[in-house]
């Protein structure tokens, strides 16, 4: 479910809102939680009802020494794997987590098809012209240089080139916040065993036992949240980005040099359909048909 957005670079923004929602059903489930309490009291049946004081009993959960032993660990950890403009991109990967560009595969399927018959009726160099009002910088700038006439060859090399690198910036990327994924339980640990080894030191005080043995396992705690909340998510959701603008960009790739080679645009566009997904292509029939039969009726 994603609400859309501004158009930018040839591609459709669209707020995430799964994203979002997500990220803050796992922080209330967690809250409801730590908060709600069972009541065995009752014999067979268990009641389960809120502390009698919710916001004291979050704020035993609160720990700022093991905050700063995972969160600073964990940045750190990344700053010794990784160079500062991965932190620096940290904001634009946010906006591609909750407002991601809209790749339609389908939709560039038919561009290019559109571009493969003006080239087919008029010749490539029509296309120039038509170019000028295209968005899609990729789409664009691949085009164009059929139109420079550029040897077939060195258009292959390219775009392949293009779609590695791609692919190189968007692993690495994704790696940073695994990395912090990985990295955050294991400072929880460590942050643990910290807690652990001062609360060894005051056994001859019982009454310390159970205060620091809590603040020791909330340490944990914080690992566990900053992995699997925080870092991992964003990693799954950078990998998912990457795979929907691969797949556009392949396509792209594709047709475009099979614009060079002058196939046949019907060629072209089943041949691009193979590319995706059955389900996808499916669906993107369907909604082809019914556009036609719309103009059908429209025009009767």
């Amino acid at each position: 479910m994603a609400k859309e957005g501004k158009a930018k670079g040839g591609v459709k923004k669209s707020l995430d809102v799964n994203s979002i929602v997500g990220w803050v059903l796992a922080i209330v489930c967690m809250a409801v939680g730590i908060v709600l309490t069972t009541d065995h009291s009752s014999g067979v049946n268990v009641v389960t009802k809120f502390e009698a004081d919710p916001m004291a009993m979050l704020l035993n959960f609160w720990d700022p020494p093991s905050l700063f032993i995972v969160v600073g660990g964990t940045l750190a950890g990344l700053a010794l794997s990784y160079p500062l403009k991965f932190f620096a991109a940290m904001p634009k990967h946010l906006m591609i987590t909750f407002m991601p560009s809209k790749y339609d595969p389908m939709d560039t399927i038919q561009q290019v098809v559109e571009f493969a018959k003006e080239a087919r009726i008029n010749g490539l160099l029509a296309l120039e012209d038509k170019l000028s009002n295209t968005s899609n910088t990729f789409l664009r700038d691949s085009l164009m240089m059929v139109v420079d006439s550029v040897e077939p060859e060195k258009v292959k090399q390219h775009l392949e080139t293009e779609l590695n690198y791609l692919d190189e910036r968007h692993s690495q990327a994704a790696g940073f916040y695994s990395t912090g994924s990985a990295l955050g339980p294991a400072f929880g640990m460590i942050g643990t065993l910290i807690g652990l080894i001062k609360l060894m030191s005051q056994l001859d005080d019982p009454s310390m036992l159970a205060a620091g043995m809590s603040v020791a396992l909330v340490t944990t705690m914080y690992g566990s949240m900053l992995s699997n909340i925080v870092f991992s998510p964003i990693a799954t959701k950078l990998k998912t980005r990457h795979n929907e603008e691969y797949l556009c960009k392949s396509l792209i790739a594709e047709g475009v040099q099979a614009i060079q080679a002058g196939d046949n645009p019907k060629f072209i566009e089943e041949k691009l359909i193979q590319m995706i997904p059955s389900s996808m292509a499916a669906k993107g029939k369907k909604g082809k048909k019914g556009q036609e039969s719309s103009g059908e009726g429209e025009a009767a």
